[in-house]
């Protein structure tokens, strides 16, 4: 399993002779190395609905026929874009061919802004914990730090965890080291930080906060095998 990391919160995974994108905002993101017309993917999983995380979504499914995974009132609103969803809700869990899909809970808000100023509702946010070839990824989304990902670390042996360090809108890097605790990753990957100015942060600074060994900064573009 090959998982890489392309700036802000959009992570690739490729395993099982599929490639899968979280949160593909590319379009926007000055610190992502991909070009929309370059991706090629068979599934893309959402975590919630805010644009930065949505992104460039629609095109990419339309040019790849992919699917796209999301919770429920996201979902439904992106299938009125004329491209195939898979509905979920937290706690839910689902397998498809590429691996199984559970959505977590995340403590954020979760609305997609369109070109005409509309704010529109789409449902819970999630966070995500993707399992294939026995590892198990968990892409925390955009969240607080919030009790039950101890719970989370408990029921799940989670290889490696993508959590925000940004601050304002998400955790920060203080609130994203107990959550590593918590989880008991055996990897932690800082995301969500540094693509606007408000989230500036210095990752390697959140990585010493971590035992040593656990936590990994991934410039964009650079990747994890897991075997």
């Amino acid at each position: 399993m090959k998982i890489s990391y392309h700036g802000h919160s959009v992570v690739q995974i490729e395993t099982n002779g599929k490639k899968v994108i979280i949160d593909p905002f590319i379009n926007g993101n000055e610190l992502t190395d991909l070009k929309v017309e370059d991706v090629k993917v068979d599934a893309i999983l959402l975590t919630h609905g805010h644009n930065d995380h949505v992104g460039d979504t629609v095109e990419i499914a339309k040019r790849n026929n992919a699917l796209v995974i999301a919770p429920f009132e996201l979902a439904t609103y992106l299938s009125y874009k004329g491209i195939q969803t898979h509905a979920m809700h937290i706690g839910g869990a689902h397998t498809f061919d590429f691996g199984k899909v559970k959505l977590t809970q995340a403590f954020h808000g979760s609305s997609y802004s369109d070109e005409q100023q509309n704010i529109i509702y789409t449902g819970m946010p999630s966070g995500i914990l993707f399992t294939a070839e026995g590892k198990t990824i968990y892409h925390a989304g955009d969240t607080a730090l919030f009790s039950d990902m101890k719970m989370i670390g408990e029921r799940h042996e989670i290889d490696v965890a993508f959590l925000p360090i940004g601050d304002n809108f998400t955790m920060g890097p203080e609130d994203a080291s107990d959550a590593a605790k918590w989880l008991k990753a055996k990897r932690v990957v800082p995301i969500h930080y540094n693509t606007f100015p408000v989230i500036q942060q210095n990752p390697h600074s959140f990585v010493q906060l971590l035992p040593e060994g656990v936590g990994k900064v991934l410039s964009p573009g650079e990747s994890i095998e897991l075997s």
